[in-house]
């Protein structure tokens, strides 16, 4: 069994890689033109889909990665890879120009179950840094206690995430189409830096 000292630190980590405070934005961004229900339906399965993805890498993540023979670093640039095409898509527009030439309905199901695993669940909540930090406190546990404590921690960020995620859908309502526009393009940019900001330190990791 771990610490108390050492649940609090794992906590802390978490929160920090994870920032559910700093994904909401982005969840607005990433939902544009979804009704509530539709959001709070992305919201809640991406943060299941990510509870379940840093579960398992808790248990077995060490032991996956390197017997597939992928370093942390190469999943750091395929994540940012990915999350810079989301972000060139919000600078420019492109995903509300799509959604122009469409109708309401065309928010399908299987839009709303694709967009709750990419790139909410993953790269987003469970990213490059969530999963890196998971399989390090993993080491630090003990038996299946610490395991079973440490899914304890993950269970509560992500509950947080959700918590964020759900109450980002009330500012959208006193933004309006400019705010929204703005908020779109500035966000599109601070998200492709940060894709940057992970494939650098996936070259660094590759060649440390």
């Amino acid at each position: 069994m771990a610490s108390v000292d050492t649940l609090v630190s794992a906590l802390t980590t978490l929160l920090v890689t994870v920032d559910p405070p700093g994904l909401a934005p982005l969840f607005l961004g990433l939902t544009q033109g979804m009704s509530t229900l539709q959001r709070r339906t992305v919201a809640i399965r991406g943060s299941l889909i990510a509870f379940g993805i840093l579960t398992t890498f808790a248990l077995v993540g060490a032991e996956v990665l390197s017997a597939l023979g992928i370093s942390m670093g190469a999943f750091r640039i395929a994540g940012g890879l990915m999350l810079f095409a989301i972000a060139f898509e919000m600078i420019f527009e492109r995903r509300h120009e799509r959604k122009e030439k469409t109708t309401d309905d065309a928010i399908t199901k299987d839009h709303i179950h694709n967009l709750s695993v990419f790139p909410l669940a993953i790269p987003l909540i469970a990213g490059p840094g969530a999963i890196s930090a998971t399989v390090l406190i993993s080491g630090t546990m003990d038996g299946w206690g610490g395991k079973l404590q440490l899914i304890g921690v993950i269970a509560a960020v992500v509950g947080m995430v959700v918590v964020a995620l759900v109450l980002a859908e009330r500012l959208n309502r006193f933004l309006g189409v400019t705010g929204r526009a703005l908020r779109t393009r500035l966000l599109g940019v601070l998200l492709a830096a940060l894709s940057v900001q992970f494939v650098i330190d996936g070259v660094k990791s590759a060649f440390a």
